[in-house]
């Protein structure tokens, strides 16, 4: 009997995964072909000098246990204190299984880690979600106070009814004062369009139920018994308190997934663009592959088709059948590029104060959403936060700095001179690092990283419509 054969496209977490439940549960090979020289895709973890950089930071958790328990498989929890809890004193919940491994030994360990996100604006910190406690009031002053509890009663009185936009999304779970302050602006900065030219479906997938009214019973349960559990199910996912992390960065446990595909007889080619796909009665038959270094064609058979590359890209690749209007569709479909600097640094300007303890004191953070209105920066990273070995020398502070663009353009064009000065420039501007302190920097671009919720994303039907005639085509992972 004939093997029967899926080809994946990309060899990020969802064709990583796809790969690896099908060698776990069938007899189908997979064969993977990755663009890129890298595995992991966007959950990459990029190695400048021994400093260790998560490109949009990752933090492993979910509410479901197949879920936790598939990652703690290939990574287990570690089962002794990691260096900066050693440095520190600080207890974390640790496994309980016999052979857990300890970090300091191994490196196959999956870290548990406490979260902290919070906002920068206007030169404050402000918690996230926002609360509404005595420093928020301290900082924004009585009259914007009075007002976001104004507008936040007349939203809950009357509310928008039909959800249309991400504006009425946010404006129906904050009021539209905190939705002016804090949402607006920022939202633009990373997408690029007004809330008001976005689907309420971005809310819907990445913020879910949050609103003011869970964020302060939340506030108010965790002044009485807070959730330290790993799963943390009873906590809105905005509001974990903690998570799980790859010693090295997220890009470890998809590297270890990778091998593991290999040694259970997978093929994974990077590289390897995917050029044509061929049809025949409503299924895919065959993928056209280039090498993208040496420029050798080959083709092979597929019995199975798994793509995570982006819609538009996929469309493209069909070799005729494909209907003007689906063209039209995925032609229009819009991807965030996302840009990074990677800065080394003496220390930061910023001081912890903060009651958390943290190793040199610097700030606790994992990453910080930057309001500033006077800087293109979207997000900051301390990675000294996530993993005290993502950082080669742990008496250095190792920072990234996120932007988002559309790939081409102005920000996109930048050499990677200009653009880690740009960044170099408007920390120092905010004051979070003076430019002196500032050991070393590296820039690293990532296309198609967010498909966005507007352009023709509304008409996606019809590109579904498309797809799903293909009995053996599989969209998956943040692209497809």
């Amino acid at each position: 009997m004939k093997e029967k054969t899926a080809v994946i496209i990309g060899a990020g977490p969802a064709g990583l995964t796809a790969a690896y439940e099908l060698l776990n549960k069938t007899d189908i090979k997979p064969i993977i072909f990755e663009r890129t020289g890298d595995i992991g895709g966007i959950s990459k973890t990029v190695n400048y000098k021994g400093n260790r950089i998560d490109l949009g930071g990752h933090r492993f958790y979910s509410k479901s246990d197949r879920v936790m328990q598939w990652w703690c498989n290939i990574l287990p929890l570690q089962g002794a204190p990691s260096r900066d809890d050693i440095a520190l004193g600080r207890k974390v919940p640790l496994s309980t299984e016999a052979d857990a491994p300890d970090p300091e030994k191994e490196d196959r360990v999956m870290l548990i880690r406490s979260r902290l996100s919070r906002i920068f604006f206007i030169r404050k910190f402000f918690d996230y979600p926002i609360s509404l406690n005595f420093k928020t009031f301290s900082y924004l002053g009585l009259i914007r106070i009075i007002k976001i509890c104004l507008s936040y009663i007349k939203i809950r009185l009357f509310p928008i009814k039909a959800e249309v936009t991400l504006e009425d999304f946010f404006i129906n779970r904050f009021g539209r004062e905190v939705y002016s302050l804090f949402f607006k602006d920022y939202t633009k900065k990373v997408w690029g369009v007004p809330c008001n030219e976005i689907s309420s479906e971005w809310g819907a997938k990445r913020i879910k139920g949050l609103s003011i009214s869970k964020a302060v019973a939340h506030a108010i349960r965790n002044m009485f018994a807070k959730d330290s559990s790993v799963g943390q199910k009873n906590v809105e996912t905005t509001l974990i308190g903690q998570f799980v992390y790859p010693k090295f960065g997220p890009g470890q446990l998809w590297e270890e997934v990778a091998r593991i595909i290999k040694e259970k007889g997978g093929q994974i080619y990077l590289n390897h663009k995917v050029t044509g796909l061929r049809s025949e009665d409503n299924k895919i038959t065959e993928v056209n592959v280039e090498n993208v270094i040496t420029g050798e064609q080959t083709s092979e058979r597929a019995d199975y088709l798994f793509s995570t590359m982006p819609v538009k890209e996929l469309i493209n690749s069909f070799e005729g059948g494909v209907p003007e209007d689906v063209k039209k569709v995925a032609d229009g479909l819009i991807c965030r590029a996302f840009m990074t600097v990677g800065l080394l640094l003496k220390k930061l300007k910023i001081k912890n104060e903060t009651k958390i303890k943290t190793v040199n004191n610097i700030i606790p953070d994992d990453w910080i959403y930057i309001q500033e209105k006077d800087v293109k920066i979207g997000r900051l990273q301390i990675f000294n936060n996530w993993s005290p070995y993502m950082v080669k020398d742990p008496n250095t502070v190792w920072i990234g700095l996120e932007y988002f663009c559309t790939a081409g353009d102005e920000l996109w064009n930048k050499s990677d001179e200009e653009f880690s000065r740009l960044g170099i420039d408007e920390l120092a501007r905010i004051n979070i690092i003076d430019k002196e302190d500032v050991l070393d920097s590296v820039a690293i671009r990532t296309p198609n990283s967010y498909p966005a919720y507007f352009g023709t994303y509304g008409q996606f039907d019809i590109i579904r419509n498309f797809v799903d005639k293909f009995e053996n085509l599989f969209l998956v992972g943040r692209g497809g």
